[in-house]
């Protein structure tokens, strides 16, 4: 028996409704491998795509901080795995799932956060969305146009993790994921974003202590810490009590992260401080989009061969990381000289 199959075998002690690798389905089918299940290969593939290292060096909220300790799209995301995996684990559920969706969730996200994401939202033909745009990373722009060819439970997950403004947990059915373990990456990852975005808010003196709701220091707790495991604890028991027919959390929980989503919008995200920095960042990638459209083959691959030229270019400045677009912007607006 080959080690992928006793791994497989000890995923019928996973709780009934978890996802089991061994019913996986491809896009392309593939030989299996002899040591890992499909879902340990996503994850894999994933932690060693390009698109997974540049996130090191792309914006979370605050763009191009001076201090070393603020958050960027690689580290969020590394926060949101831990989240996932904890409650996962407590909910007997695939953990090797759980992990892979919560790593590629935000592949596709733009260099400068979700102002990146707007302004290509305005150059695309059709909307430009980060989640979709992951998605088309692991399907049509990785391994050179051939993509990973990743699970369809990892890709779902991917999909439909993101939130926006809407509900945190929408009545539509068809706007989660259908299994259990994707709907723990999108709940996990507004609990990570809502508690580490106050952090990086406070590090960077936008907000004050006092300035954080007192029913959210009340609810929830008055430290990262505390907030994240209040949370955390209660989506396991109420899904627990809800015999996992899918990942819930208590209506005063609920509202408490709602509420701090709703001032971290109001406070932090719509703030004077970043509307200055926003104003900056669509003057940047304004001028990288029309430069880049002056000479496209200079810059964009080749692929996908039926897309066109304006779908690639927006591929190519999607990819880039906050440094790359920075230093492309310089060499198109400061002279360079030879001597």
């Amino acid at each position: 028996m080959e080690i992928r199959e006793e791994l497989e075998i000890r995923e019928e002690s996973l709780n009934p409704k978890a996802s089991k690798s061994k019913n996986s389905i491809r896009i392309r089918k593939e030989e299996k491998s002899p040591m890992r299940t499909e879902f340990q290969r996503d994850r894999d593939r994933i932690l060693h795509s390009k698109s997974f290292r540049r996130l090191k060096h792309k914006t979370q909220v605050f763009i191009s901080p001076e201090g070393d300790h603020f958050r960027t799209r690689l580290t969020h995301t590394l926060e949101v795995s831990q989240i996932a995996r904890t409650i996962a684990k407590a909910l007997n559920l695939n953990e090797d799932l759980t992990e892979a969706i919560a790593l590629a969730h935000d592949l596709g996200h733009t260099p400068f956060g979700h102002t990146g994401e707007e302004i290509l939202d305005g150059f695309s033909d059709k909307r430009f969305r980060h989640y979709e745009q992951s998605l088309r990373v692991v399907d049509k722009l990785e391994y050179n146009g051939r993509g990973l060819n990743l699970t369809i439970e990892v890709r779902d997950g991917i999909l439909k993790h993101s939130k926006g403004i809407g509900p945190i947990t929408p009545e539509d059915r068809d706007k989660i994921p259908f299994t259990l373990e994707g709907q723990i990456v999108r709940i996990s990852d507004i609990v990570a974003y809502v508690n580490h975005d106050i952090d990086d808010a406070l590090r960077a003196e936008i907000i004050t202590r006092n300035d954080i709701p007192i029913s959210t220091n009340k609810i929830l707790g008055k430290t990262f810490a505390k907030r994240i495991d209040t949370i955390v604890t209660d989506i396991i028991y109420k899904t627990l009590e809800n015999n996992l027919e899918f990942i819930s959390v208590s209506d005063e929980i609920y509202n408490e992260v709602s509420k701090l989503r709703d001032f971290l919008f109001k406070r932090v995200y719509k703030s004077e401080v970043l509307e200055k920095e926003r104003k900056k960042i669509r003057g940047m990638l304004q001028a990288i989009f029309f430069y880049i459209n002056l000479k496209p083959e200079k810059f964009i691959n080749r692929y996908p061969e039926n897309d066109s030229i304006n779908r690639r270019i927006i591929d190519f400045i999607a990819g880039m990381t906050d440094n790359y677009a920075l230093n492309l912007f310089k060499s198109i607006v400061l002279p360079s000289y030879k001597y």
